[in-house]
């Protein structure tokens, strides 16, 4: 499925495009994050319980994502980028930077990023060193209350309002390497469908929400993605 030289593509990656590239994710059956319980990690609740443990859990992401290098998934969105004739948007689940690591530059961070910092106190935010501790004062009011400026379970994703105007006008939707399970990102092949886009998806195997989409394809997203932009570029 390859969109005509006007058109524009929304992109909406989960954690099966970084997967390829070393970084664990809460859905996994086995690794390093399965000894955490997501209610004590992931939510506004756990942090107000343990911040010392939150804050652990996070810092070993960020170690482990600093460690992590692109894959061709990555680098194939940003080749696409840079070479198509219309517009490319990238919509992502994942708070790490290997989208823009690989030369992505219109991405928009939904659950947010480890590499930001946020007051729970005052929301300012900065960028996050590489260890952060429950006691860390915000540099804007000084409390310490700095938490990881990710979106946790039960808190609204950011850039809904951009996210959704752009799914209302687009003439193509692909999701990469994502579950179909959470919502809000679950409903947007739907928003796009009803704004009579194309959709595709790309999968290592059928999202939840698989018959949703026009045409879906299988297989590791390293392999498929690349040769999905090698045909979209080469039939402008």
């Amino acid at each position: 499925m390859e969109p005509t030289l006007t058109s524009s593509i929304v992109i909406l990656t989960g954690a099966g495009v970084s997967a390829e590239s070393g970084l664990g994710t809460f859905r996994d059956t086995d690794g390093h994050w399965t000894k955490y319980d997501l209610n004590d990690v992931a939510t506004p609740e756990g942090f107000a319980r343990n911040p010392v443990l939150v804050h652990e859990f996070y810092n070993a992401r960020r170690r482990n994502c600093a460690g992590a290098r692109p894959n061709p998934a990555h680098l194939a969105l940003a080749r696409l980028e840079t070479g198509f004739n219309g517009t490319v948007m990238v919509v992502t689940q994942n708070i790490d930077d290997l989208h823009e690591r690989a030369g992505s530059r219109a991405v928009c961070h939904m659950h947010g990023t480890l590499s930001r910092a946020l007051c729970a106190a005052c929301g300012h935010r900065w960028d996050a060193p590489a260890v952060m501790a429950a006691d860390d004062p915000c540099p804007g009011c000084r409390t310490p209350a700095t938490r990881p400026d990710v979106v946790w379970f039960g808190e609204m994703p950011y850039f809904m309002d951009e996210i959704c105007a752009a799914l209302e006008s687009v003439d193509l939707f692909v999701s990469i390497g994502t579950s179909g399970s959470v919502y809000p990102a679950a409903g947007f092949v739907e928003i796009a469908r009803s704004a009579g886009a194309r959709t595709l998806e790309l999968n290592l195997e059928p999202s939840d929400t698989a018959s949703a989409f026009d045409e879906t394809r299988q297989g590791a997203a390293g392999v498929l993605v690349p040769a999905w932009v090698d045909t979209v570029l080469a039939t402008q």
